[in-house]
């Protein structure tokens, strides 16, 4: 009786585990058989695996053949597995260096003429695999780059299975075979609109620099043609770089969503699901092999519902929780998976159906119902977590001349970066970097709290319910944004008042 053993890894989410493959060989009936609470897919494995060793130049033994994935309690789902699997066969009776494999973690799936093809979520495996101690990772050649993104761990690319068994030792031929590649499923190019493209807007301009600043979250409603979109989509461009580790995170989540990672990629993800988008689709999920939803895939970045008015009532109410607390945790039956969700909302709308309510110059055709019923997707919890309300008009002829110079992109991130350097130093001792990650706690009670004179119209808006307590700490954080931007070290009462106005339109 022989056993050999190596290492793969399962995720569940962004988490990664190592798992022990342990093949042993007996001498009973013939069979080939995996434990280890594996799913459909990886138990299909048996097949692929022996197909592929055999035309390989690699047969595995006619004996009893058992594979355990250890722990055996964490569920294992899909096709990683393939090669720790075969390796771990072949090294029960074949001449492989039994150090070698055991201290190599293998990921990849078989096709049955032996070639690696490449799986999602390599990125986040690798990741697990260097922090659990494991030095050396073999990966399909297509995943080779995704995978060399991770330091402090030897990353070795295989075309086909043979390849794999002749670094550890094995005397076989290795076939020239092409490798498999990645389906090129992201073919738009990474860029920055420039902010200058916008005409006739600058107090809504104005707010974007300002959401910017503190991360807010920010509801834009106006016609259609106002602009609503054209600015979304050039807040990635005025955000900061990613750092390393959100630049790492970000590309975590899009490889195991599946999508192709050559490089990591410093500007802030943005996505923009459509408004028929199902629940799961925007929170993430599946039955067995859960993947991130929209929701996860714009963590450190910006998540834009156009058309926030179609959305289904529920899609738009489950991203209250993930707005509270950063993350987003699926529950299915005998495990659950986590991702992060520290994305910067964005939502735009139209003031009715037919998009024409309160327009001058245009005839609403809605009934007041109607109205209603569109406005009421927005649910008040929702728009309570919404930091600035702005209300857009159609660009006019008269604006569109009176608008003879716009904020350039690299203007508007200068004016972000000096200001978040401000907010960074204000928060060096804490754990926070954000002003919209500070708690409501320390912002009305903490070494910078403003006085009782300047927060006297936020205390009247609260006493006469035009703000709930939420609210009132979302609008301290806002005003510190604005003080950051105009260079100040305590807030005013013009640094209330404005915020005010952004929040909930009241004046002061």
């Amino acid at each position: 009786m022989s056993v050999a053993r190596t290492w793969a890894v399962a995720l569940t989410g962004l988490d990664g585990h190592l798992v022990d493959v342990e093949a042993d060989l007996s001498n009973q009936i013939p069979e080939f058989k995996i434990i280890g609470l594996a799913d459909k897919a990886l138990g299909e494995a048996v097949q692929r695996v022996r197909n592929a060793s055999a035309n390989s130049g690699l047969p595995l033994p006619r004996r009893r053949l058992t594979v355990n994935l250890s722990p055996a309690s964490l569920p294992k789902q899909g096709s990683g597995f393939d090669v720790a699997i075969a390796i771990a066969a072949l090294a029960t009776e074949a001449t492989l260096d039994a150090a070698s494999v055991a201290s190599t973690a293998h990921l990849g799936e078989l096709g049955l003429d032996g070639r690696l093809r490449p799986v999602p979520g390599i990125l986040p495996a690798v990741l697990a695999a260097a922090r659990g101690g494991v030095r050396r990772v073999v990966v399909p050649a297509a995943n080779l780059a995704e995978a060399g993104l991770v330091d402090g761990v030897e990353v070795v690319g295989a075309i086909n299975l043979a390849a794999v068994a002749a670094l550890h030792g094995a005397k076989v031929e290795v076939p020239d075979q092409a490798p498999v590649g990645v389906p090129d499923t992201d073919s738009v190019a990474e860029s920055r609109l420039d902010l200058a493209d916008v005409v006739g807007q600058p107090e809504a301009v104005d707010a974007l620099v300002v959401a910017a600043v503190g991360g807010h979250h920010l509801l834009m409603s106006g016609p259609p043609g106002a602009g609503k979109t054209m600015l979304a989509r050039r807040l990635p461009g005025i955000l900061p770089d990613l750092d390393d580790d959100a630049a790492l995170a970000a590309a975590s989540v899009r490889s195991l969503a599946g999508r192709p990672v050559t490089a990591l990629s410093r500007v802030p993800p943005f996505e923009a699901p459509h408004h028929s988008t199902s629940v799961a689709a925007l929170v993430g999920g599946g039955s067995r092999l859960v993947r991130p939803g929209a929701i996860a895939r714009a963590s450190e970045g910006v998540l834009f519902l156009d058309e926030a008015g179609e959305f289904q009532a529920s899609a738009l109410d489950a991203l209250r929780q993930p707005l509270e607390s950063g993350a987003i945790e699926i529950h299915r039956a005998g495990f659950s998976a986590s991702f992060p969700a520290r994305f910067q909302l964005v939502l735009a709308t139209n003031p009715c159906p037919c998009g024409n309510y309160g327009v001058r110059g245009a005839a609403c055709t809605c009934t007041p119902m109607a109205i209603r019923r569109y406005l009421g997707r927005l649910s008040g919890p929702l728009l309570d977590r919404i930091d600035i309300e702005l209300h857009l008009a159609r660009v006019s002829v008269a604006a569109r001349a009176r608008e003879t110079s716009a904020l350039t992109t690299d203007a508007a991130r200068d004016r972000v970066h000096e200001a978040r350097l401000r907010s960074g130093h204000r928060l060096r001792e804490t754990p926070w970097a954000l002003n919209v990650q500070v708690p409501g706690t320390w912002l009305r009670d903490g070494p910078t709290a403003p006085s009782p004179a300047v927060r006297r119209p936020l205390d009247a808006a609260l006493h006469r319910g035009a703000l709930t307590l939420r609210g009132y700490d979302r609008v301290l954080r806002l005003a510190w944004s604005l003080a950051d931007l105009a260079g100040r070290s305590q807030l005013g009462v013009d640094d209330i008042g404005r915020a005010l106005y952004l929040k909930k339109g009241l004046t002061t």
